[in-house]
């Protein structure tokens, strides 16, 4: 059974409220309620919700009122924020270890192309992998914000390079980090956490927390640094194909963004990029979801 594992325990912080449940779709749905439907229709089997202790009773009072009752969700409670590599662990109980895994942002919608590509080279191969979006397909609004700017030869990832107070302007994206180059390409390949993963990787996941026993809000173990060091250190699970996508991925980082995100969202459902239905009719009417 292929899950996909959705980090929802961050305190959002910038946003100032409970990010995964903004409501951006044409009734008012949230992130993750138009998130797990982009999943679902691509082939993802079981939705785990990786929550918080102080938002995550919000989070799971939301779904069980919200998504159809055939949906199979499950909900791990990531006790202490020390990070992206300890959150995906804290699913592991929940996730069968025998198969490829998808992992992905709460806060991110990143459309049914991104979705579709993941989950077809999860079913192919089984290996690891980075969606990548283009870079001007990867902004809303103009306020900056930080990205990681993927370093791909051959189809594989070599790196990623975090840079900060990345924004458009006057026709250009700015980088107002001190780094170069000052300005990036719209066609920049960048990382918003978009990941399918060898079962493989558990292993290497529970390793990484176990080097790091002092890790704490202030020094986090964080995903895509251990998967560059992976890449670093060579071996087949460094070996991470990057997968492009016509999708624009859509995330709610500043409150501002909202108004921005639910517009584009309304427009893809005009154009018949996106379904109206939010979740595939075949999993019946939304309403008491149940825990797998």
């Amino acid at each position: 059974m292929t899950a996909l594992v959705v980090l929802a325990a961050g305190r959002a912080k910038r946003y100032g409220g409970v990010k995964p449940l903004a409501p951006i779709g044409p009734d008012g749905e949230a992130v993750i309620d138009l998130l797990a439907g982009d999943a679902l229709r691509a082939g993802f089997e079981r939705i785990v919700l990786v929550v918080n202790p102080d938002t995550g009773g919000l989070i799971e009072a939301h779904v069980r009122g919200s998504w159809p009752p055939a949906v199979d969700v499950a909900f791990c409670v990531q006790s202490v924020p020390v990070g992206t590599v300890d959150a995906v662990l804290t699913a592991r109980p929940a996730v069968d270890e025998t198969v490829p895994f998808g992992v992905a942002n709460a806060d991110d919608l990143y459309g049914a192309d991104a979705m579709s590509v993941l989950g077809g080279h999860l079913e192919a191969s089984g290996t690891n992998a980075l969606v990548a979006f283009r870079l001007d397909r990867a902004l809303v609004g103009e306020l900056p914000v930080t990205r990681g700017v993927c370093v791909v030869a051959g189809g594989l990832l070599q790196g990623i390079a975090e840079r900060r107070r990345v924004a458009w302007r006057d026709g250009v994206f700015h980088v107002d980090d001190g780094q170069e180059p000052a300005a990036l390409d719209p066609a920049t390949p960048v990382s918003m956490n978009l990941w399918g993963f060898d079962p493989r990787m558990w292993e290497v996941l529970a390793a990484a927390m176990a080097r790091a026993p002092e890790a704490s809000e202030d020094d986090e173990v964080l995903l895509p640094e251990l998967v560059g060091d992976l890449v670093a250190d060579g071996g087949v699970l460094g070996r991470v194909a990057v997968l492009a996508t016509s999708s624009r991925c859509l995330g709610v980082t500043h409150a501002d963004d909202l108004g921005i995100v639910k517009a584009e969202v309304a427009a893809e459902v005009a154009r018949g990029e996106r379904p109206a239905a939010v979740f595939p009719e075949s999993l019946g009417t939304p309403g008491g979801a149940r825990q797998g």
